[in-house]
């Protein structure tokens, strides 16, 4: 059967090829999971990305280790299920839609609540398919007929549920805490949301006066402006400087208001003065002093964080913002000689991830999830081994968490989102937590919204149907399989899924959690857009191709979950292994000529046959391991590996030889192509793309389970070869070529010079592989001998292998004297080299200054060095 080669371009077109691929996919519904089926299931959500977000190369990332899993169990024969979706994304979908509104002179005031949002569902409904979309350029195979949205109404009335359930329960509860408050954003965020960046501050030291004594405790603060806020002032116990003081009045600076000295063990002697002011409306720490003292907080800035019109505060600093309130109260202190001194203060501030405002601690009302009753199970789960970190060192950062979890505030103050089910009577101020409203006429819903987060937890369930826990979905792929994210959300959403998922399900969420890396730039630096260190995946894939970037990624990661360095010219590494499986492919496919759709004779197998095969069974052993323990970078370079290694550079060109020979030709082509069709099962899963289009040109139809599509095929399984002593003797061979190549090259030999090999040795192994050895080394005349031989003939070189030595006649191939003098030089370069390390090496200054590290690679490049120089002479005794 001939294959017309016409149909191979030459090069291969990496977008073109991937875009008519993908297309086919789909058209075909390829993604496209059955929850009636009988296989078994592996099934995965995606961490959703936000509405708002576009790919980068997290995504590419964290997407790509994804694919692979479902690709790679798609065809180990489970009934397979990704299902995609994005996340509603409240502070940072609003924020977007309200920079817009900015731009028309508008606030979300001007347009209402009902207006707004519904203006945020219009620009949701817009794009939020649209990061779905480029995640198709990485090639991902998820099921887009399942594709979900965190606030579509199957989330909506999983979120409902959950939440009423948990109230019922005493689970969730209101209550005053310290939050991270946006003024700009005017709402609590979360941790995550919020970004830490060191700043250079000041430290204010201010004298508090005794009550009616002389003398006054000075306390050291970044936060003068916050004073007016003080309900005591803190020393540590154990302080002897304010043993004495414990239980003393005193009155806050530019006021008569007065406080107490108290004692605490939360109090660091070592920091500033040893003495701290507790202002529990404005600082967390302080709010957990001020409760173990029963101390009332007193707020002195609004929502805005401008400072309050009250009696407390001087009239000059009522209604400034704090900037402006803190450089007036500095002055007033100034004024009043209350300043005893300023230092410079480098410290991290927090900052809105979203608009960039500070952070301001701020005391309110919101709504609050007990962890620590939601935690114990999630507990279990790991020590049990019902639930997995891979790596497995993920597993303590886990636990510490979850052992040492706080309540959860839940409750945002913006409009997009899951607005609290939770409604208060017009009159009375009753509250009625239920899925609806019990009454519109006379009842009115929280304005609070959830915290995303909320939302997310309940993904691995509520998307597969719950709370119907008879959906088909629920039934066929809850619960998932395994969950891929980096480290950086174990707390904010791995840990709150495995908390709402027992609560809710009795059940883990997932059996196993992967945690890969972060992608850094070349230096080792996070990605950032201020840092104008960003790699854009869309670029990449334009440049390179997509199978590329996912070969060249997955290679990079390793099992520790290490973080990978990447740059733009790296991904060059993937296209050239694209490049090579395409031509690779095409010179095989070039030379079928004639082949039938018989399998392999194993009866004719040739030496060289059985080393191939039994590499393929090998590697195709190592691979299932690797998959099945998440080695997904081991998998990667294990293929590449056989691929070009034993496959492309080894097999192909010593078969080259064998289709020259009538009776070996046939079988030849038939190992040939079973390895290349085995091999694009092995790479699918990482480069599903080109190994898709070069397994549509195969028209035999043998080798195709019967499928149309190679995502569809069985995974390669090894075979039980026993072959071992032909891949032992086809290795032995491989380096007798690589040894004789080495030799040409040290010796100059010009590459189109045919050369006389004697062989002295293991005459029974090279006389069968003698055919292979001639054209791979370019050997004229060749002589075999079972003899030893000690002195080297004269004018020649040789090298060892094993038990055998290789020499080559060197008269009349090379100019001997000029041979002898390039050696000479050589010499002379490295003994410079040896000279100077040596000098270095016996000065006791060096030995005594240098790490020791540097002195052990010292001696080492010595060793090396003379070695060397002793090898340069031995070759130039048998030239």
């Amino acid at each position: 059967m001939n294959i017309d080669i016409n149909e191979i371009p030459i090069n291969y077109q990496a977008n073109e090829v991937e875009k008519e691929i993908y297309d086919l996919w789909e058209k075909n519904e390829c993604f496209k999971a059955d929850a009636d089926s009988n296989k078994p299931h592996f099934s995965m959500v995606i961490p959703p990305p936000n509405v708002t977000g576009v790919l980068h190369m997290g995504h590419a990332l964290d997407g790509t280790l994804q694919d692979i899993l479902v690709r790679y169990h798609r065809m180990a024969g489970f009934e397979t299920l990704w299902v995609p979706g994005t996340d509603h994304a409240g502070i940072a979908t609003q924020n977007v839609v309200e920079k817009k509104l900015r731009e028309k002179n508008l606030t979300r005031f001007d347009l209402g609540r009902e207006k707004f949002v519904e203006t945020v569902w219009e620009w949701a409904n817009e794009h939020k398919s649209a990061i779905l979309n480029q995640f198709k350029r990485l090639g991902a195979s998820f099921d887009r007929s399942r594709e979900r949205f965190t606030l579509d109404e199957g989330c909506s009335n999983a979120v409902k549920e959950v939440f009423v359930s948990l109230y019922n329960k005493g689970l969730i509860y209101k209550g005053a805490y310290i939050v991270n408050w946006c003024p700009r954003c005017r709402s609590a965020i979360s941790d995550i949301e919020t970004e830490y960046k060191t700043e250079q501050g000041h430290m204010w030291e201010i004298c508090y006066p005794l009550k009616d004594k002389v003398g006054a405790i000075v306390v050291a603060t970044t936060r003068p402006e916050t004073m007016f806020g003080d309900v005591a002032i803190a020393v540590n116990p154990n302080d002897y400087k304010y043993k004495d003081l414990v239980g003393e009045t005193v009155i806050i600076p530019l006021t008569n208001k007065e406080i107490p000295i108290i004692a605490d063990e939360y109090v660091d002697s070592s920091f500033g003065t040893g003495a701290v002011k507790i202002t529990p409306a404005h600082d967390p720490n302080d709010y957990e002093v001020a409760k173990r003292h029963n101390l009332k907080p007193v707020w002195v800035m609004d929502e805005d964080a401008k400072m309050l019109d009250i009696d407390v505060i001087p009239e000059s600093i009522r209604g400034l913002s704090r900037e402006e309130a803190r450089k007036e109260t500095v002055g007033l202190l100034k004024l009043n000689n209350a300043l005893l001194d300023i230092t410079d203060h480098e410290h991290n501030v927090g900052h809105c991830q979203r608009c960039g405002t500070t952070i301001e601690p701020y005391l309110s009302e919101q709504w609050f999830v007990k962890m620590k009753p939601l935690a114990e199970k999630a507990i279990a789960a790991v020590k049990n081994g019902e639930l997995n970190f891979i790596p497995e060192r993920w597993t303590k950062i886990y636990l510490d968490w979850m052992e040492n979890v706080r309540d959860w505030c839940i409750s945002r103050q913006l409009w997009w989102g899951h607005q609290i089910p939770a409604y208060y009577h017009n009159e009375t101020g009753e509250m009625v937590v239920a899925k609806e409203n019990p009454d519109p006429a006379h009842y009115t819903q929280d304005s609070d919204v959830l915290d995303t987060w909320f939302s997310s937890g309940l993904w691995p369930f509520s998307t597969m149907g719950w709370p119907n826990k008879e959906s088909k979905d629920f039934k066929k792929f809850f619960p998932t399989s395994v969950l891929v994210t980096g480290f950086d959300i174990i707390f904010f959403w791995v840990a709150r899924m495995v908390n709402m998922s027992y609560e809710f399900t009795g059940k883990s969420p997932f059996k196993n959690v992967y945690i890969h890396g972060l992608i850094r730039d070349e230096h080792g630096q996070k990605m950032s857009k201020s840092k104008n260190n960003t790699i854009d995946p869309v670029g990449i894939i334009d440049k390179y191709g997509c199978d590329a970037l996912r070969y060249t990624l997955t290679s990079m990661c390793t099992y520790g979950g290490q973080d990978i360095k990447i740059s733009d010219d790296k991904f060059e590494y993937g296209r050239n292994f694209a490049n090579k499986i395409w031509n690779a492919s095409r010179f095989v496919m070039m030379n079928l000529d004639g082949m039938d759709e018989n399998e392999i004779d194993r009866s004719s197998l040739t030496i060289a046959d059985k080393w191939i095969l039994q590499k393929l069974s090998d590697v195709t052993a190592d691979v299932r391991s690797n998959m099945e323990n998440f080695r997904i970078g081991e998998y990667a370079n294990q293929v590449y590996d056989f691929f070009w290694g034993s496959y492309c550079d080894r097999y192909v060109e010593l078969a080259k030889i064998q289709l020259n020979n009538p009776e070996q030709k046939l079988n030849t082509q038939r190992v040939l192509w079973y390895v290349l069709e085995r091999s694009l099962r092995l790479l699918h899963p990482i480069m599903p793309h080109i190994t898709e289009k070069i397994w549509q040109l195969i028209p035999f139809k043998v080798y195709k389970d019967g499928q149309k599509f190679l995502m569809k095929c069985d995974f390669p399984t090894a075979n039980q070869y026993k072959y071992s002593t032909e891949v032992a003797q086809m290795d032995k061979t491989i380096e007798a070529i690589k040894a004789i190549r080495n030799l040409r090259q040290s010796l100059n030999v010009p590459a189109g010079s045919q050369i006389t090999l004697n062989i002295y040795g293991d005459k029974e192994l090279f006389e069968q592989t003698q055919a292979f050895l001639k054209r791979m080394v370019r050997v004229e005349n060749m002589t075999i001998s079972s003899e030893t031989i000690n002195e080297l003939p004269p004018q020649s070189a040789s090298c060892v292998v094993g038990d055998t030595k290789f020499v080559v006649p060197l008269a009349g191939i090379i100019d001997i004297e000029k041979e002898k003098e390039r050696q000479n030089k050589k010499i002379e370069k490295l003994a410079k080299e040896k000279t100077s390390l040596e000098g270095r090496i016996s000065n006791d200054n060096f030995v005594k200054n240098a790490p020791k590290e540097v002195i052990d690679t010292t001696k080492a490049r010595i060793a090396e060095l003379a070695e060397q120089i002793e090898a340069i002479e031995e070759l130039k005794k048998s030239l």
